[in-house]
């Protein structure tokens, strides 16, 4: 019982410390008095500031728009490359190919950064939407394949083989087999993806241009600028639509993880 406490009390320590700053942000983007000091009363000034900043509106937009096809485009990447770790025949090729798919990850988010500026340039891409798309997919992509790839190894073989034998054709093999087994692994990274994209700064920072933002770049910039408590709203609305894209993916995953009536996981 004394561990069961002890444990407890850790993990609140640790969701205190984690997100504290943050409702102390969102608390203050209510302030009238325009600072992080005193708290003189409450007020929605700052949210309609947001909603009236035409510029803004259309920096949201654009980080959502790159969130979602950034997302897509590297959801049916990652899977496709999931699938060729998955059925590499040799160890070590299957080996070579995680090692390469880890690079990005564990790479430092400003080498990445720079490494794709230089690029960019050589190849003559104009620093914009484009390259912007672009480097979200490749930090994106290696995301699902991690997502993806336990799954692939969870699965029994035998129902591979077992439809073959039943005379299905290996694409009916991977639409009604592997698939819809994987489906749960397919949202994480899917999700895991949009939230990446939606948070990243050190990349983005790097590869946009002229005329062309994301909240992110656009919080920095503001911060820079002085402190407002238009920033604690822009920045209490993007946790607000993180949270609701976790819940979101948390009953997605619940769904698809219940079984159905014969016991068989939908």
């Amino acid at each position: 019982m004394t561990k069961f406490k002890l444990s407890s009390l850790y993990l609140i320590a640790v969701f205190i410390i984690l997100y504290a700053p943050i409702f102390y942000l969102i608390f203050y983007s209510f302030n009238s008095g325009g600072d992080m000091y005193n708290f003189e009363g409450f007020t929605l000034e700052w949210y309609t500031e947001i909603f009236q900043d035409t510029r803004l509106l259309i920096i949201v937009l654009n980080t959502v728009v790159v969130a979602l096809l950034s997302a897509a485009i590297s959801t049916i990447l990652g899977v496709a490359g999931a699938l060729a770790i998955y059925y590499a025949r040799r160890r070590q090729t299957k080996n070579a190919l995680l090692s390469l798919n880890n690079v990005l990850i564990v790479s430092p988010d400003v080498i990445i950064g720079a490494s794709f500026l230089i690029f960019f340039t050589m190849i003559g891409i104009k620093l914009g939407f484009i390259s912007v798309l672009l480097a979200h997919i490749a930090f994106s992509v290696p995301i699902v394949v991690l997502m993806v790839l336990p799954k692939l190894e969870e699965m029994s073989t035998s129902m591979i083989y077992a439809a073959l034998d039943l005379g299905a054709s290996r694409f009916d093999v991977l639409t009604k087999v592997i698939l819809p087994y994987i489906t749960p692994g397919i949202f994480a990274g899917f999700f895991m993806a949009l939230t990446y994209s939606l948070d990243d700064f050190a990349v983005t920072f790097f590869v946009t241009g002229n005329g062309f933002s994301t909240l992110s770049v656009e919080i920095y910039s503001l911060a820079r600028q002085g402190v407002s408590l238009s920033i604690n709203a822009l920045s209490a609305l993007l946790f607000l639509f993180t949270m609701l894209l976790v819940i979101g993916y948390y009953f997605i995953t619940k769904k698809a993880n219940k079984p159905n009536g014969m016991g068989v996981r939908q």
